[in-house]
């Protein structure tokens, strides 16, 4: 039956954005916060690359999502449909919510359609991603069992969440293959849409090593764009030569194109001038450039940050500073965010290369005193299990 409610924060998504801002506001001493989230699992993503790889049992990234939602805060278990920036929200069971703040952030959609052949291939035996749960799982079973042929990874053009994750997979299966003894037997194809291995050049310049060592043959400038599952064929774009190329495989690992949900597309809230329909906000307040009681971070947000778990531990602190600012009369917002992101790429079974930078490109390490310019062991324990430790302990309770 439809509802009608009012809450003095609503939160759109119950994932790392909106658990982490949630848990900040109740800690400012903000008691009205509701969230509006269908899902009953929590997923800490970043574990499924590990899980695809081999080196994580996926039940580790999973949580009943009561588990995470702080005490205090009302759970609204329906699907948000529309929004009214002037102050509700509409849900799939015909609900109306009211608001006097807004937070969007209901994470990313996957456009498995986005490529032809890509959404039915999934289902078929040689194809798979790490990009859900099944799937990665999936995907470290076809890493094991293959001893020869060509495995091609590939990576989309556009933000993507993780996108360190389409190479750390790759980096994984051609180390684990290296132990097993085939990796000369093996043929490794990378495809990426940029022009270098990495945006900030201290980090490209390690992964050119890294890839040289697999002997990996990396496709710059490049997309993904036809897959022929039962065929075992995919075609290529090089955008750059304006050329195409098909490829036989033995396995391979597709990201799917990524976009806004397409109900959030279709509000007064998306990016006009961005078809992938992202809330339009200001980079570093986060707040609605048009609509001042709205907020959004993460991945639904259209700051050009890599949309990542490490920005959004920037980001949380930053909306609710400048909620709670709001709702206590300031008029300015305190609060600003510079584009902290963090991708820690694994680069072998055993290191990792914890690229950190800022909206410039510049590098923003957090342990100033170690080189994370270059791959290395210890980070490859803060990723397998220093990282879901603050995750699941601090993070999403709004301590760091």
């Amino acid at each position: 039956m439809a509802s009608t409610a009012h809450h003095q924060v609503l939160i759109i998504g119950g994932g790392t954005a909106g658990i982490s801002v949630a848990a900040r506001l109740r800690r400012a001493g903000i008691r009205d916060i509701a969230i509006v989230e269908p899902a009953t699992t929590h997923y800490y993503q970043p574990l499924w690359t590990l899980v695809g790889g081999g080196r994580a049992p996926v039940k580790e990234s999973v949580r009943p999502e009561h588990s995470v939602v702080p005490k205090g805060v009302t759970w609204i278990r329906e699907r948000v449909e529309d929004i009214d920036p002037e102050g509700t929200v509409t849900t799939d069971r015909g609900s109306t919510i009211g608001y006097d703040r807004l937070v969007v952030c209901p994470g990313i959609q996957l456009d498995w359609d986005g490529v032809p052949g890509l959404e039915g291939g999934i289902h078929t035996p040689r194809v798979s991603s790490v990009y859900r749960p099944d799937l990665a799982s999936k995907t470290w079973e076809l890493i094991r069992a293959m001893r020869s042929g060509t495995a091609v990874f590939t990576m989309p053009a556009g933000p993507i969440k993780c996108g360190g994750a389409p190479q750390k997979i790759a980096y994984l299966a051609a180390d684990f293959w290296r132990e097993q003894g085939v990796l000369r037997d093996i043929r490794i194809v990378l495809v990426l849409p940029t022009p270098t291995m990495f945006g900030v050049p201290v980090f490209a310049a390690e992964l050119e090593r890294v890839v040289a060592r697999y002997g990996i043959e990396v496709r710059h400038n490049s997309e993904l764009i036809e897959v022929d599952a039962d065929g075992r064929r995919v075609t290529i774009a090089d955008r750059a030569a304006r050329t195409e190329e098909s490829i036989g495989f033995d396995l391979l690992h597709a990201v799917p194109p990524q976009s806004a949900p397409d109900w959030l597309k279709a509000t007064p809230l998306a990016d006009p001038a961005n078809p992938a329909g992202y809330v339009e906000i200001d980079k570093h307040t986060l707040r609605h450039v048009s609509h001042p009681h709205v907020f959004a971070l993460g991945d639904a947000g259209s700051s050009p940050n890599s949309k990542t778990g490490a920005a959004i531990r920037k980001q949380a602190p930053v909306v609710a500073r400048n909620i709670v600012a709001g709702l206590k009369g300031a008029t300015g917002l305190p609060a600003s965010y510079d584009g902290y992101s963090s991708c820690p790429i694994v680069t072998s079974r055993r290191t990792m290369l914890l690229a950190e930078f800022d909206y410039e490109g510049t590098p923003r390490p957090s342990f100033p005193v170690v080189d994370t310019t270059r791959e290395r062991r210890d980070m490859w324990y803060l990723k397998r299990y220093g990282l879901p430790y603050l995750y699941w302990n601090l993070m999403l309770r709004g301590r760091v």
